[in-house]
């Protein structure tokens, strides 16, 4: 496709946006899926922190924001599927440490009813934690969450596209906000509307396993871009799915798993954390830092690893540790 560069794991865009002249950047990291069930939540209740390989980077940004892929809950009963995961309250102090704001779109969030979901999102807030993507009502899920740092307002949307769709928020009981096209163009509209200057929606999308993104995720990142996104991010597959630049805007397809354990092949236990740095005229530079994710699910950061990055000063082979 014409003015598309796709990039696969092992490759870099050179790439040279605009930039302000009186902007400082600023600097926001997204994590791929964080699972503080299991194993994850057992280091947490030992006194161990399964970030502390990744605290360093993540402090360095100005926001770091994750897909947390459990309800941090007490109260409800399994749903009936395959795999439901609930973590203990007790983990939140351990995430707020290292995130300011998590996605709740996505098909885990729900695992435990929707009472479990009030408590998830009572729960962030009291360890000021601020999430997006879920609400107690249909209108809730979809708001944008703006963070303001340095006077740059950022938007952050998230939608999820993988049943079960019963987890989706109605008009009056809470849940998850459901990823429909002409919806989700609404929302990136409104966010600008609401003063935001750099817009940016997550979504949970895709086919679990598979190395590529789908037909699918690329004809809706393409139209969200063109709606007015600044950057385009992804996750669910358990797996990272490279990247593209379309109209000089990243699409990162796939982060893959960040922190969760309960996988064997290297593919599933390998992730991105993707680094965007930003201004009033949208994301200046990105690269993503490798995460290899050990027996207990922690990442363990792979600075020597290949993974897509925009750097223009970057070689189209680079290395995400060398920024």
């Amino acid at each position: 496709m014409k003015g598309v560069t796709l990039l696969t794991g092992l490759l870099c865009a050179l790439w040279a946006p605009g930039t302000s002249a009186v902007q400082e950047q600023v600097t926001v990291v997204f994590a791929g899926d964080i699972m503080l069930d299991s194993l994850p939540g057992a280091s947490i209740a030992r006194g161990s922190d399964p970030f502390a390989a990744f605290a360093g980077i993540l402090a360095k940004a100005d926001l770091a924001v994750g897909n947390l892929e459990c309800s941090v809950a007490t109260t409800g009963k399994p749903e009936h599927k395959r795999f439901t995961f609930r973590a203990d309250p007790r983990t939140l102090p351990v995430l707020a440490r290292h995130f300011a704001a998590v996605g709740l779109a996505n098909n885990h969030s729900g695992d435990f009813g929707k009472e479990a979901l009030s408590e998830t999102m009572a729960h962030l807030s009291e360890n000021r934690v601020s999430f997006f993507g879920a609400g107690r009502d249909l209108a809730a899920a979809h708001e944008p969450l703006i963070l303001e740092r340095r006077g740059l307002r950022i938007a952050f949307l998230a939608y999820d596209e993988f049943q079960p769709r019963a987890f989706e928020a109605g008009a009056d009981y809470p849940g998850v906000a459901w990823s429909e096209d002409e919806q989700v163009v609404r929302d990136i509209r409104r966010a600008r509307e609401l003063g935001a200057q750099v817009v940016l929606p997550f979504f949970h999308w895709g086919w679990e396993g598979e190395p590529e993104p789908c037909r699918r995720q690329r004809i809706l990142a393409h139209q969200l871009i063109d709606a007015g996104a600044d950057a385009v991010i992804g996750g669910h597959p358990h797996v990272t799915q490279g990247a593209e630049l379309y109209h000089g805007k990243p699409i990162i397809y796939s982060l893959g798993n960040f922190v969760f354990d309960g996988f064997h092949e290297e593919s599933t236990r390998t992730g991105w954390l993707l680094r965007l740095s930003m201004n009033d005229h949208g994301i200046a530079h990105w690269d993503t830092v490798v995460a290899k994710q050990d027996e207990q699910g922690s990442p363990q950061p792979a600075l020597d690893a290949q993974s897509p990055c925009g750097d223009r000063t970057a070689l189209w082979s680079c290395r995400a540790g060398r920024h």
